[in-house]
Order: structure tokens, then sequence, then C-alpha cells
């Protein structure tokens, strides 16, 4: 564990009288501006002082105790013996992420604990990556730099490394329209793509306005040449995209998952990518991460990702703002500036 050092206050930022008194643990290096305004504002300010790996559990368990507020990454498992080892005056979790199926509300919820995310902040970095990931998976990208790279003879041919053409009609269906997938959709419209969708805000004014077509989900991936995911992860959302839902699939589909990786059935994704069944895969999320199954990164028509959608550099500044923000607010007796729960 890394103390921060402490900085003198700015005139706007939280009085540090009244926060002097607090305790407040990151689970992750936090970027520098977020970090700065924390020390600033008089709390006592300390962070596992690394920026990819998280504190092992018992480490964890040990560091949090006796903080008013807690800084989590998706890593974390914030449940009920790590809200206890923090003790009585824990006041707010701040989840760095817009998911939050790492935290168990029932047991912040029991302990009166605000719990925030940070929503809003990431949409158009995620969807950029998604339009990345759909890129490099419809025209082959990264099995064109691996033939290169790997010195292996190659001239231009009229049939060499083929893939899909986003702008000659191809169609995409955005399963959960929701902030993200909007941002997805949006882009993906500048493509020429045929937007299909399923859940979420199918029909919102903004949908309508870009010709996003609502179907069920069977229809969606039936016709789909691209499906992407953008679904919270819910216990019915848990391995909805399974062995039926890609037989659904045109063999020449592609699937992109910048959500989470537990909407996917991998040993099914796997089944299905090297049996030709479905054409190829972008992945940024996997099921246990860091852990991505060797089926998977054997094959050479799915692209991996290591959870980076949202890693532009603003943006994580940003989500690391909102959730300082969300701290301050909550210690200083005000409404939190995302809340999830209660």
């Amino acid at each position: 564990m890394s103390a921060v050092p402490q900085k003198p206050s700015g005139p706007d930022e939280e009085p540090s009288q009244a926060l002097g008194g607090h305790q407040v643990y990151a689970s992750r290096r936090l970027t520098p501006d977020a970090a700065d305004r924390l020390t600033r504002s008089g709390v006592r300010f300390t962070c596992h002082d690394e920026p990819m790996f998280p504190p092992d559990r018992d480490r964890l368990l040990a560091e949090v105790k006796g903080c008013s507020a807690l800084v989590t990454m998706l890593t974390e498992r914030v449940d009920g013996e790590l809200l206890d080892a923090a003790g009585p005056g824990l006041r707010v979790v701040a989840n760095v992420a817009v998911g939050y199926d790492n935290v168990d509300l029932d047991a912040t919820r029991e302990r009166s604990i605000q719990v925030t995310n940070t929503p809003g902040v990431l949409d158009g970095a995620t969807a950029d990556f998604t339009m990345a990931l759909l890129l490099a998976a419809s025209r082959r990208l990264v099995e064109a730099d691996r033939l290169v790279r790997g010195g292996t003879p190659w001239q231009w041919g009229p049939t060499v490394l083929t893939g899909l053409d986003l702008s000659a009609g191809a169609s995409l269906g955005i399963v959960g329209l929701g902030r993200i997938g909007l941002a997805v959709a949006r882009r993906a419209h500048a493509f020429g793509m045929t937007l299909l969708a399923s859940g979420g805000k199918v029909h919102s004014p903004e949908a309508r306005e870009l010709g996003v077509v609502p179907v069920e989900l069977d229809e969606l991936l039936e016709r789909a040449d691209v499906v992407s995911l953008h679904c919270p992860l819910t216990p019915s959302t848990r391995g909805m995209i399974g062995a039926t839902e890609l037989a659904r699939m045109k063999r020449s589909a592609i699937l992109i998952n910048t959500a989470r990786g537990a909407l996917v059935d991998e040993e099914a994704l796997a089944h299905a990518l090297s049996e030709g069944l479905i054409g190829g895969a972008g992945l940024d999320v996997f099921a246990n991460e860091p852990s991505v199954p060797e089926a998977l990164r054997s094959l050479d028509n799915v692209v991996l990702a290591p959870h980076v959608g949202s890693a532009g550099d603003a943006t994580r500044e940003r989500m690391c703002d909102l959730a300082v923000g969300n701290v301050l607010a909550v210690l200083t007796g005000r409404p939190a500036l995302s809340p999830v729960a209660p």
C-alpha cells in the first residue's frame, strides 16, 4: 500500500477540515489528476500503487481496514467480507466502471453503504473500440499483420484475405441498445451499415432517426452480419450467447463483445469458430479474466484484447474523476453524482 503525498487544498475544492478524519483507499493506481484531487481534499488517501494487477484478497482485506470510502475496480469482489473488513465507518464504494456485477448490492444495502459507478463518461471510447474490433475482425487485420510480420511470401491477389465490406450493406445487430449501444449505432450508421437491435432503447427517437430496426434476439442473430453485445451482466443475461444462439447466426457472421465475458459461453464460441459455424469474433472481455481459454487464443479468426474498451487517456481520467467526485460528495453529506444503490 502506497500513501499519496498530501498537497495544499485549492480554493474550489472540498473543505479539508470536513474531510480530514476520513480514510480513502483505491484498489489500483488512479489517474494523476484524480489522485491529486483526493489528496488536496484533505482525506487520508492510500492506494494499491500498481497500474495493472490488483491486490490479492488477503492484502485487500487488510488494507481497507478503517476506511470511510473505497474506490474499487471490476476486479475486486465487493462482498460482505470486504465490507466488514473495512468496518462500520464505511460509507461509500465507488466502482470505476459502468457495470457493478462485482458488487453484492444486498450486502451494501444491509449496511447502508452507498454504491456508485461511472456511467456516461466512457460511452464514446467503448463504442470506438467496438468499431476497432469490428473492423479488425471483419477485414482480418490481425491475420494480415501476422502474415507480414512472419515473413510469409505474399503478393496482391483478388481473393487474398478478403473479408466483410461494412459499407456494402452489411448489417449490425446490437444486443442491448443502451448508451454505448447507441454510440455504436451512430458510428455504424456512418459506415452505411443496416442496423438491427434488441432490448434497451430500441424505440427511442434517436434509434428511429438512425433507422434502427427493432427485432427479437432470435431474429437479430439470424439476420445480422455482425452481432455486438452491449448488455449488463445479470443472472438472466449470463451465458445468453451459447451453442443454440451461435447456431442461429450466419456462417459468415462475426461476434463482437465489449460488455462482459460471461455473456458468452466461451467453450461454445471456440467450437463455433474452429468449426466454421460463424466467421469470426472480436473479444475485449472474458468470463474469468485474466484467463483466456487456449481454445480461443489458438484461433486465427478471433481478435483478442485485454479489456481495454474504455482505455482512452481522457476517458480513464473522466472515469477516475467521477469516482472521486462520488466519494467526496458522499463524505461531505451531499448526494452521490452517479448512485447505484441504495
